[in-house]
């Protein structure tokens, strides 16, 4: 375990003690890293130059170190598959030609694994992780998950990684690893990775990388007071009921005229809006579609996040079954207003 204090970090940290270790374990060549479309790991350099999001990532391309670009599973705008499976399987066959073409070359796969965040909640297909864990083991190439959103049980397991029985080579963890009350992470790898850099001294196999707030003791207080609070409230145990009420909600929010598709994984769902449902037809962004969503919500007392024509609902997990209703019905009010299938307008402050 290496300690720092953001996810951005435990991403760099992890990319550079990926490419480190090959370049003192006999294999210098391995220098570039593959990544997928629509994927985001954070906004210091290496972790932007992993991402693969235009509108965020575009401007500083000179900036940047190229990395090997796989294709996402968005079914919804793929245009080769008719399912979400379907679309997982492209994406495979691409890859698996990438690591074959390249992994003399490639010292790590990237990956945000069951589902993308900031790229609109896509979701992955199931046993799409597992497959990539085996590609990555076939080839010797290190896969590196970023659990930074999805670590501490927002899937619904206490790391996405364990939904397929995957274990990678290293893992970036941070946001609910202190319940966002003081600034925390790590990256996690295995005891291969780890012994890659013990050496002698003269050997100068050290990790040079440290920060200087890596570590800090009271921010790892506060993230024993959040694993204690797990064991006590019986966090995970009371997830899979949370899950299913979200997805009920969810499900009335997806029969709305202007919403194109809702994806759900555990405590997370991004519901895409559309101006033409038939012909999945997007808003402009002009209209800042999500925006008038987002204050429709707010004026209703319950604030949530756009993604572009993305409506985000990321819960806390101690959230009650109630206040889930409400969320769920206060989006679904919040989506009719702002795409005009209502007359009804937002109470209170906030608009």
């Amino acid at each position: 375990v290496f300690y720092s204090d953001n996810g951005s970090t435990a991403v760099e940290v992890a990319l550079k003690m990926a490419f480190q270790y090959w370049q003192q374990n006999g294999r210098p060549e391995r220098t570039k890293f593959v990544s997928f479309l629509e994927g985001y790991h954070g906004d210091t350099v290496g972790a932007v130059s992993a991402g693969g999001i235009e509108l965020f990532h575009a401007r500083f391309k000179p900036m940047l170190f190229p990395t090997i670009k796989a294709s996402t599973t968005y079914a919804y705008r793929c245009a080769a598959a008719k399912s979400l499976e379907e679309c997982g399987r492209h994406c495979l066959e691409e890859l698996e030609g990438v690591l074959k073409a390249h992994a003399r070359e490639v010292c790590g796969v990237i990956i945000e694994p069951l589902i993308q965040g900031a790229g609109g909640m896509i979701v992955q297909p199931r046993g799409f992780l597992r497959a990539i864990r085996d590609l990555c083991t076939a080839h010797d190439v290190f896969l590196i998950v970023d659990e930074v959103m999805t670590g501490f049980g927002r899937t619904g397991t206490m790391f996405a990684c364990e939904q397929e029985g995957v274990t990678p080579d290293l893992m970036a963890i941070s946001k609910g690893i202190t319940g966002g009350y003081l600034p925390l992470a790590a990256t996690l790898t295995t005891s291969r990775v780890y012994e890659g850099f013990l050496g002698e001294i003269r050997d100068r196999k050290i990790f040079f990388h440290g920060h200087t707030y890596t570590g800090n003791p009271l921010a790892c207080a506060a993230a024993l007071g959040v694993l204690r609070a797990f064991r006590r409230d019986r966090t995970l145990e009371r997830l899979p009921g949370k899950i299913e009420r979200f997805g009920e909600g969810l499900r009335r929010i997806a029969r709305l005229a202007h919403v194109g598709e809702v994806r759900q994984c555990g405590l997370i769902a991004g519901i895409e809006l559309v101006r033409d449902r038939s012909t999945k037809e997007t808003y402009a962004a002009e209209e800042r579609i999500g925006h008038r969503v987002a204050l429709e919500a707010r004026g209703r007392g319950v604030i949530v996040r756009p993604l572009g024509n993305v409506v985000v609902l990321m819960p806390p997990l101690a959230i009650t079954g109630k206040e889930l209703g409400l969320l769920t019905d206060v989006t679904y009010d919040a989506i009719r207003a702002a795409t005009d299938e209502s007359s009804t307008r937002p109470r209170g402050r906030g608009w």
